[in-house]
């Protein structure tokens, strides 16, 4: 389904979790949903989902990480609708652990550029159509670990988070004069797939990281998407170069 009056948005990592909560929601505030991953079974199921309930979708198949695949996948995308109004960098992740001491070259690139040059890519592709966009929005995702430079062996994920956080802002400040806004959110800890596995097999330490939370629980996928939700809209045309934290006080510490 595809409809060229429509609002399209964008949003990277879109087959599960957060990501699919986002597409989910833009979807149902009107948007052509765009859902990218690299899992091109479940994506396609995905969209169907989402057109079950009425929702305007389709898929596009590219690794984030990819710079070609993301010029040509964006370039695709852009052309066919002949705009792009909001793109969300959603995908991204840990990328696994490791202390800097044994880490390897290879591991710090593959965790940058998960996290960083995704952001870079799928942001420097979109511009051209997001100039061309109704209240034209980036929203990308960091997180407290660009702040705190994360807990341990998680450090080089901090790092290419605080990258996040910076090129935010530089975003923001280099489109202002096309009228695209470039937002961030940090989604604190939130109950999605990502941590079922130490929900499964540590179920008390799952329970216990809302000790560290003011509002005594996790959050849910639903909480990130009507915050990507507010800035994608007209609500939001006042608010550039922020970040919003999504994580029930986490981040002050208690």
């Amino acid at each position: 389904m595809s409809n060229s009056n429509n609002k399209v948005a964008l949003v990277t990592g879109a087959t599960s979790g957060i990501g699919f909560e986002v597409a989910k929601r833009l979807g149902t505030d009107g948007f052509h949903v765009v859902l990218n991953g690299i899992e091109d079974a479940v994506g396609a199921e995905k969209v169907q989902e989402l057109e079950a309930a009425g929702i305007s979708a389709e898929y596009a198949g590219f690794d984030v990480t990819d710079e070609a695949a993301v010029n040509a996948s964006v370039e695709a995308i852009g052309s066919k609708h002949g705009k792009i109004d909001v793109v969300v960098n959603n995908a991204g992740g840990l990328g696994g652990r490791s202390r800097f001491e044994e880490m390897t070259t290879e591991f710090y690139r593959k965790v940058m550029a998960l996290n960083l040059d995704s952001t870079f890519f799928v942001s420097r592709a979109a511009i051209p159509f997001l100039k061309k966009g109704d209240h034209p929005t980036i929203i990308n995702y960091t997180s407290n670990a660009g702040w705190n430079a994360g807990g341990p062996g998680a450090g080089i994920y901090g790092t290419s988070k605080a990258g996040v956080h910076a090129i935010t802002r530089a975003l923001a400040k280099d489109l202002a004069e096309y009228g695209i806004r470039v937002n961030a959110v940090s989604p604190g800890t939130i109950d999605t797939p990502f941590h079922a596995q130490i929900k499964a097999t540590k179920p008390e330490v799952f329970a216990s990281w809302k000790n560290n939370i003011m509002l005594g629980r996790l959050g849910q996928p639903e909480e990130v998407a009507s915050v990507v939700s507010f800035l994608s809209s007209p609500d939001a045309a006042f608010i550039t170069a922020e970040t919003i934290q999504i994580g029930g006080g986490q981040a002050l510490g208690i």
